[in-house]
């Protein structure tokens, strides 16, 4: 998932195509469905992403009531609007009617907490949790931001590799190469550095051990002279998520695909740059993410290519959720502030009926 921000942003205004009393404000590349006339462009307003969720009084000043989603219907997620993909909500809340937005965008203001807004997190079902265990030496994951709300993150032109987003559970595995020790965790519990008990029922370790992932990673340790080595992975399959890809999440050898390994090499973490990572995954015996694009970076390409169905099962039984993007090359971004990599969502998976959000 992508982090929660409640910014003020300068907003671009667009007719709707099929609605004379709605129009759209343009946000990066988002675009939410407002009435028609309240904005111009190049006004301020704030932004408030998908899942937000908004406290009841800011629910009932923005006449949102009953029209959120969620059980308790106040949770901000993308829906089409006469046709137009609406994502995210654009106001300007009371509680801020003395606030300078253009100033507060310039300082990177984050409104969230002032508004009451907090960042909705799905509960994980019994199927996929366990018993918790201490993991301090487990390398954890990061939160990929949409390009959609950072699309500066690359310049036209950058070469840059595209792999398949496989909608299932986050798999963190880590072997520390000084003690043996071995943790797996979900994303979820990786944050509060917490790994899950070994259990041969745990759907994470029976995805890992079934995989060779252990084996995998003490030779990459091996190879590299490695501290530490993190194998990040996709575990996915019916009884996973909504989205099967032809896999069973159920047996003892549920779907599974890497999409990043890291290490730690005296004493700097590194990650394997995307041109490297498919060979070294080969070499040992791990799976990974489908390759969809090597070139140069095309935003609208990319954005159109998100969509389609998937590649995994090579029979496109299903929607694609959309793509990772990153340098064929690690680097920094100044515009994230870490490391550069985005997502690409589709507008079908955002928009689908019935669709589970495990992390």
């Amino acid at each position: 998932m992508s982090t929660l921000r409640v910014t003020a942003e300068r907003l671009t205004v667009h007719a709707h195509s099929d609605a004379d009393a709605l129009e759209l404000a343009q946000v990066g590349l988002y675009r939410a469905v407002v009435a028609k006339g309240v904005y111009r462009t190049g006004d301020w307003a704030v932004y408030i992403p998908e899942s937000a969720v908004l406290p009841e009084d800011l629910i009932e000043e923005l006449g949102l009531t009953g029209r959120l989603s969620g059980a308790k219907r106040n949770r901000v997620r993308a829906i089409r609007l006469r046709g137009e993909l609406s994502q995210g909500l654009v106001c300007r809340p009371e509680a801020l009617a003395g606030v300078d937005l253009a100033e507060a965008h310039a300082a990177g203001t984050d409104f969230a907490g002032e508004l009451g807004i907090t960042k909705w997190v799905p509960e994980i079902p019994l199927h996929m949790s366990g018993d918790v265990v201490p993991a301090a030496d487990l390398l954890p994951w990061i939160d990929v931001e949409n390009v959609k709300r950072y699309p500066d993150v690359f310049e036209p032109g950058e070469p840059v590799v595209a792999t398949e987003k496989i909608h299932g559970t986050a798999c963190l595995f880590t072997f520390v190469a000084e003690t043996g020790e071995e943790f797996t965790s979900s994303k979820g519990f990786a944050a509060r550095r917490q790994g899950l008990a070994r259990a041969e029922d745990n759907l994470y370790w029976r995805a890992v051990t079934a995989h060779g992932v252990p084996k995998a990673a003490r030779e990459i340790a091996e190879r590299y002279g490695a501290a530490r080595v993190g194998v990040f992975g996709e575990v996915f399959g019916s009884g996973v998520q909504d989205l099967g890809y032809g896999e069973s999440g159920r047996s003892e050898r549920p779907g599974y695909a890497v999409f990043d390994v890291a290490m730690e090499v005296a004493g700097q973490r590194v990650w394997v740059d995307a041109a490297d990572l498919h060979g070294l995954l080969e070499s040992v015996g791990l799976p990974a993410v489908p390759r969809v694009f090597e070139g140069g970076y095309d935003a609208d390409a990319l954005l159109a290519a998100a969509g389609g169905t998937e590649t995994w099962s090579g029979r496109s039984v299903h929607l694609r959720e959309g793509l990772v993007v990153r340098p064929v090359r690690e680097r920094h971004s100044d515009v994230l502030g870490g490391r550069a990599i985005v997502k690409v969502v589709s507008d079908d998976y955002l928009t689908r009926k019935g669709g589970t959000e495990y992390e």
